[in-house]
């Protein structure tokens, strides 16, 4: 199997995988490989916090031109994986001198599967795009073709909790793995003083509780293969469910926008989440909660922030200032991408991870306050 995930979160993801029981795990640039059985696979998409798709290779073979990729696709025994009744969707990932569009080479593998099944049966299944029985990944580099069914459908990043977002939202995981890659350990006080609609400060509540995010999702893919066991999913599914257990120490979600306190709120009901204190308090007023914690921010940069570069970097040293004075005894995080805002922190940074928040490169910073 293949997970895939975010570029600097490789690591995390392969050490997720393997407290579930994967074998033979290997890195990969933004992706795990990993052996195991049914159950890992279904585990898999319930439990991991740092993946957005589980992926199953099932051909691999070289391709010159786009009559040899629909002869590859279609020498597939699709059989093996859907019926013509199910519906299906193809999407393609190029990066090929020779295929240059993706879509097109989504429509000729398409057109290799429904040719496949008419030559069988009779008749061709038919393409749904919204909630296809049947995902099917194409990856094409340079001439190697793969072809990959998609066991999760809709990435597992939409946990479904967050109906409602602030602009520019956190992608869940890639605040899962900040949250693991801070070292945070549950029992400890966290806090995000900008939260946003509350990302951070739910993925931190919803591993504090061992509370599968797959447990918040109405749909995975392999749901609807041929081959689903659906009493093994219902037991895994129940014993996912008896593992949840109760927040007994404080997280903490600050904004000083009103909008941002009431979203993370409703975004907490909806992920069953309780215990998790949301005020509204802008960072130069936020007291620390008492003990060594962790504070992990995510504070406002390009887009987020409209101010002049003069404004950006007094507010950043402001957040430094603050740390410095207050927070004596916690491990402060910064997620940035002006490097140049950074710098006017003021502290000495004991660690820095490049990592992608959508398109923009990203440096995470971490502070120690003493």
């Amino acid at each position: 199997m293949l997970a895939t995930t975010l570029f600097g979160l490789e690591e995390v993801l392969e050490s997720e995988l393997k407290s579930l029981g994967a074998e033979n795990t290997e890195l990969h640039t933004r992706s795990v490989s990993f052996e195991g059985d049914t159950a890992l696979l279904y585990r898999a998409n319930l439990k991991l916090r740092t993946a957005l798709r589980v992926l199953i290779p099932i051909s691999r073979f070289e391709a010159e031109d786009e009559d040899a990729l629909y002869a590859g696709i279609r020498s597939i025994d699709w059989e093996a994986y859907m019926r013509v009744t199910d519906t299906f969707a193809v999407y393609a990932t190029v990066n090929s001198a020779v295929f240059t569009h993706s879509h097109y080479t989504a429509l000729r593998s398409k057109d290799a599967i429904a040719d496949y099944f008419r030559e069988k049966r009779g008749r061709r299944p038919n393409v749904d795009v919204q909630s296809p029985k049947v995902t099917i990944r194409v990856h094409i580099f340079k001439n190697e073709v793969s072809i990959l069914l998609d066991s999760s459908g809709d990435s597992l990043h939409m946990r479904g909790y967050r109906m409602e977002k602030v602009m520019a939202p956190l992608n869940e995981v890639l605040a899962a793995g900040m949250i693991r890659l801070s070292g945070w350990e549950p029992g400890q006080p966290f806090v995000d003083p900008m939260c946003g609609s509350g990302t951070i400060a739910i993925e931190a509540a919803l591993m504090a509780m061992n509370k599968a995010p797959g447990l918040l999702r109405e749909r995975f893919a392999f749901l609807g293969w041929k081959d689903f066991d659906h009493r093994l999913w219902e037991e895994l599914s129940e014993e996912a469910a008896s593992e949840v257990r109760a927040l007994d120490f404080e997280i903490l979600a600050a904004d000083k926008e009103p909008r941002a306190t009431s979203i993370t709120r409703q975004n907490l009901d909806r992920a069953g989440v309780q215990g998790v204190t949301v005020i509204r308090k802008a960072f130069n007023r936020l007291e620390p909660p008492q003990g060594n914690g962790t504070i992990l921010m995510n504070p406002p940069y390009g887009e987020r922030m409209k101010e002049k570069d003069n404004d950006l970097e007094a507010f950043y040293k402001m957040i430094g200032d603050r740390l410095k004075h207050e927070w004596k005894g916690y491990t402060a995080w910064i997620l940035s991408s002006n490097k140049d805002a950074l710098k006017r922190v003021g502290l000495r940074t004991s660690r820095k991870l490049t990592l992608y928040n959508g398109p923009l490169e990203c440096k995470f910073h971490r502070f120690e306050l003493y």
